[in-house]
Parts: C-alpha cells; structure tokens; sequence
C-alpha cells in the first residue's frame, strides 16, 4: 500500500495561459521576435556563405520595394494574398478547417478563363467584366458549398474533404489548359485576348493593379464590418465556440456553415478573378500558387482580424518578394532565400506562444 503522505514532485515548469496581457506588451513580444530572428539569419548567412548579413538585408527591402514598379508588384500580390485570407477567414472563426481555398481560387479562375475565351468578342468590355465577376463568385462558391453541404448533413472532415478537393480542382484546370493550349499540346493557353483586351481589367489611374487593390480594399471593410456588426459574424463566432451552445440559443447550425462557406467561396471566386482577369490574364495550374494555404497562416497571426491581416499578408509578401533577390544579387540558390524566409517566419509564429502562454519555474524547496 503506497503512502498516502508521499510528496508528488512538481514538474521543472509548466505552461499557463496568459490572461489580458496589455497590447504593447503583446507586440513588444512579436518586435523582439523578430530581432532575434534577423540575428539568426544573420549567422547563418556568415557562416553558410560568407556574405555581409547587413548586405543581405539590404537586398531584401530593395528586392521589394527598390522601384516602383516592385512597389506596385508588391501592393498587387499582397492584395491578392490578403483577397484569399478573408475568404477562409469566417470560416476558420467557425472553426470549419477550409483547407481548399486553393482549389475555390482555381475554379473562379477557371470560370472567368472559359467566358474570356468564348465571350470575349461578343460582349462590350464592361459587360464581359461583369459576367467574369459574377461567374467566377458563383462557381467558386458553389465549388464550396460541397464539403458545407456533407458537412453539415453528414458530419464529414472537413479538412480532408476541402484538401482533396484542392487536387480535383488541380486536375480540371490542367486538363482543361491542355485541350485548349496554344499551340496544340504545349499546356499553356497563353495570353487570351491580347489585341483586343476582352475582359481585362483597366488602368486607373495609369495603374494597372489599381482596380484589384481597391476591390481588395472594399472587401477588407466589409469583412470586418460583418464578423463584427454583423448577425451572421456572432452566428458564426458561435458556432465556432460551441455547436451545443448555438443549437441551444436558436441558431440553425447547418445553415451557418452552408452560408458561411458560401461566402468563403464567393470571395475565392473574386481572387480568381483578379489573377486572370486583372493580372495574369492566362490560367495555369499553379495561378493560386499556394496561396489558399499562406492564407491560412496569415489570418491565424491576425487573430481572424481583417484589419491585422493587411500587415500580416504585407509582411508575409515582402519577405517572399525581398527574398527572392538575394538568389539574384549574391548568385546563391533559391533555397537559401527560402531558409532566410522561413526562420523569419518561424519566429513571428512562435512569439504567439509567448503572447498566449507563460512559463512557470517550479518553486525552490522551503518557499
């Protein structure tokens, strides 16, 4: 018989949640990260390739921002990550793990591909857009509305149903470019409609991603708008903490999560939309190119804010672009400005678990 007087010895540490930590102290934490990160990078490049740390980093912010034109660049990518981030965005708040954000952009892009190639010399240009737009929300939407829809009648994994459906989504875009390659058989169709424009955005403002910025913009506003003033944003915020709960309080379950991915998908639609139609103006397999999953990344460091997710999506965008100069610059492999990148990244996530949690030290003996 063991006994009952026998001290249990407490663990080195244990974690404990942190509760009301100040906002400056919350970003004190994600700044000293980051610091810390750059120290790290900067070893590494000294020791893997004997080049100025100091040097290196220059050549980021330069690969980013060092013309106008890489300013412009850099606005149209982070619009179209931030695009994508907003639509997983409600549902990830509903806690329904919309992993196929990347196939939803694809089927809005593929959609508004088949209407520039087979209306675009039927309908006046600002006619087309308004198809392509609209075509590319519903078909994106109803792409999404799939895994909703077993979801919510079956209880399905969500996560495994989104992310396969990310390959057939794949799939049917490449086939579909390959049948309608030019030439024949070369898997590219090519710019579509290049003499006559059909169906491309237009400048503003002598800009030619000004349009896409701006629809981003709008889309930012609203989002925000509706997960916090919105009845649909506190259906869905309950649902996401409880289904017990919102089943309880008269909430339709089964509906919020149909029209909740509605709306995910809707917004993918729009961002396939914007890459065809107002940037790339040609489909590929790779048009998404992972963004459906950075997204993911982006609007967890957000805290499902849309308002943070700009400079989350800014930040995430600047190293991508910044990073992909030092290969250029220092003729170094892509995957050292991958490294650079991801230890950088790696850093900002982790610092959530300081802003989150703290470590508690086992107390001496006799206190």
């Amino acid at each position: 018989m063991s006994n009952a007087n026998t001290k249990v010895k407490e663990p080195l540490f244990h974690v404990v949640k942190r509760i009301g930590m100040p906002t400056w102290q919350s970003w004190l934490i994600r700044i000293v990260s980051v610091v810390f990160a750059l120290i790290i990078c900067g070893v590494i490049t000294v020791l893997m390739t004997g080049e100025n740390p100091l040097q290196v980093y220059a050549t980021i912010i330069k690969g980013a921002v060092g013309t106008e034109r890489r300013i412009w660049s850099l606005a149209q990518n982070t619009a179209i990550l931030l695009c994508v981030s907003l639509a997983v965005t409600p549902a990830f708040k509903m806690k329904f793990w919309n992993i196929g954000a990347e196939g939803q952009v694809l089927i809005g892009g593929l959609a508004t591909t088949w209407c520039m190639l087979n209306f675009g010399d039927k309908l006046p240009n600002w006619l087309l857009i308004i198809v392509l737009l609209v075509v590319s929300i519903v078909s994106a939407a109803l792409w999404a509305v799939i895994p909703a829809f077993f979801k919510a009648r079956w209880n399905t994994n969500e996560t495994l149903f989104t992310l396969m459906m990310n390959y057939i989504a794949i799939q049917i875009v490449s086939y579909y470019v390959l049948i309608h390659s030019n030439p024949k058989g070369s898997g590219f169709i090519g710019v579509i409609n290049p003499n006559t424009e059909a169906g491309w955005l237009p400048k503003l403002f002598g800009q030619q991603y000004m349009i896409n910025i701006l629809i981003v913009i709008f889309l930012t506003v609203f989002m925000y708008i509706y997960l916090k003033y919105n009845k649909h944003g506190y259906e869905l915020s309950v649902v996401g903490e409880s289904e017990n709960t919102a089943r309880y309080i008269g909430i339709n379950v089964k509906k919020v999560i149909i029209r909740t991915m509605i709306l995910s998908g809707a917004i993918c639609g729009i961002a396939g939309f914007l890459l065809v139609s107002g940037t790339d103006h040609t489909i590929t397999r790779d048009t998404a190119g992972g963004r459906g999953f950075t997204a993911i990344m982006v609007s967890w460091l957000a805290k499902f804010n849309p308002i943070y997710m700009i400079l989350t999506s800014l930040l995430i965008v600047f190293l991508q672009r910044g990073a992909g100069e030092i290969s250029t610059v220092f003729n170094l492999n892509q995957s050292f400005s991958e490294i650079i990148t991801g230890i950088i990244i790696f850093f900002i996530i982790g610092s959530e678990f300081f802003v989150n949690y703290s470590i508690k030290f086992r107390e001496k003996e006799g206190k």
